[in-house]
């Protein structure tokens, strides 16, 4: 697999040097992990070599997460080297970001908790020194503890962990720092390229016992040292990982029913941080004007939340823009921002009452085309979203675990053309 620095001529010391901000980048690496996606990645994938020597994971979880690429062309690429049975593991674990988002549409509650505990915490530490100064020593890599300070530079540095470096982190976060799993999860989702609000909230809850009733993950030494090549063995471990509370999930509600697109609409089509790819969407002979394309959330819920991500999603914006542009032959522009006043102008400008876009799951950018719904309405504009059929065929088996949701892989790659 090509080298995360070798294609960008940078020094490793950034995100675009790990993570090239275009979608052409993103299918080349494809095209070279694609190969090794089989049995090698079966074996291999729980290991952690450092950065810059994972040639055992693919490293397209960024572009996948903000669907520069999507999940079937990963998945139709990596089948036209290996059977279904060779691939399972690496197909698992493109299908486990969908069951999350699946799971989290039908229990968005889950997500408000979570923004509404995380903000007690923030607020608790304006007033607790003690707890302050842990925080910033753990997110600065300052807390002592071999590994986990590697880990959280990392984290800032590039924007990427290692998944089973994000298990050991949380877990030691959690139950070693004692730290609140709440500001351990923003600390994520500020700086993770492909953090979203499904696949990281949900596995924070996970590790913490509060996903699965009673089931934590508790990091070891000797797992550490195992799968680090030995870089790493830390001392003074928590030696029990008891869930942090009792509580169980709530059940799942009604998923609600996908939109469609009225044939003969002319419309603008906006494109967003969930889904750079969604002008394949459109339904054949969508009389398209122009196209918008916005990386951040609405100007009252900042998303990303941090800078760093931001300035990466930003450029993967101006990306998506020239690729839906040439494959729209279409002008297109990026929308800083989803400002209702600026969809305004352009819907005036392209002589439009509909703005097309790809749905977004629960998350940041849910709540921003929400409240642009609402305040765009009172100008006779409809804002309409587009589910992906990948969505559409997944989330309601998302009812329950992944090892139920799993059962399902097999007929959702035969419906869905794999």
């Amino acid at each position: 697999m090509t080298s995360p620095f070798k294609s960008t001529g940078q020094a490793p010391d950034g995100h675009t040097a790990f993570f090239p901000t275009t979608r052409a980048a993103a299918l080349e690496r494809l095209s070279d992990f694609a190969p090794l996606a089989g049995r090698h990645y079966a074996a291999q994938r729980n290991r952690d070599p450092g950065p810059g020597e994972r040639d055992n994971v693919s490293l397209l979880s960024p572009y996948i997460r903000h669907r520069a690429i999507t999940e079937h062309e990963v998945i139709a690429k990596v089948l036209a080297h290996h059977s279904p049975k060779a691939a399972e593991k690496f197909v698992q674990e493109v299908f486990w970001r969908t069951y999350w988002k699946g799971w989290l549409q039908m229990r968005p509650q889950v997500w408000r908790s979570f923004l509404d505990e995380r903000d007690i915490e923030q607020a608790r530490l304006a007033r607790d020194n003690g707890l302050r100064e842990a925080v910033a020593a753990a997110e600065a890599g300052r807390s002592g503890l071999e590994g986990f300070d590697h880990w959280a530079r990392e984290l800032v540095e590039t924007g990427y962990l290692h998944n089973h470096a994000r298990m050991w982190f949380a877990s030691i976060w959690i139950f070693t720092l004692r730290l609140p799993w709440t500001l351990g999860a923003d600390f994520f989702m500020r700086h993770l390229l492909d953090a979203d609000p499904a696949s990281n909230t949900l596995g924070w809850r996970w590790i913490a016992g509060i996903q699965t009733p009673g089931k934590t993950y508790q990091a070891s030494a000797d797992n550490i040292a195992r799968f680090t090549d030995n870089r790493f063995r830390p001392t003074g471990l928590a030696p029990q990982a008891p869930a942090i509370r009792d509580e169980a999930p709530p059940p799942p509600g009604a998923l609600p029913a996908p939109r469609t697109l009225p044939r003969d609409r002319r419309v603008l089509l906006l494109l967003h941080g969930d889904d750079f790819n969604g002008h394949e969407l459109l339904p054949k002979g969508t009389n398209v004007a122009a196209v918008a394309v916005t990386p951040r959330g609405h100007p009252d819920m900042p998303w990303p939340f941090g800078p760093k991500a931001a300035t990466w999603v930003d450029a993967l914006a101006k990306d998506a823009v020239q690729h839906a542009g040439e494959a729209l032959q279409k002008p297109a522009s990026v929308l800083p921002r989803p400002h209702a006043d600026a969809l305004r102008v352009q819907c005036v400008a392209a002589s439009v009452t509909t703005i097309a876009t790809p749905e977004a799951p629960v998350g940041p950018l849910a709540d921003a085309l929400d409240t642009l719904a609402h305040e765009l309405a009172e100008d006779g504009i409809e804002i309409i979203p587009l589910r992906r059929t990948w969505d559409d065929l997944a989330w309601p088996h998302a009812t329950h675990g992944f090892f139920r949701f799993k059962r399902k892989i097999p007929a959702l790659l035969a419906r869905n053309g794999l």
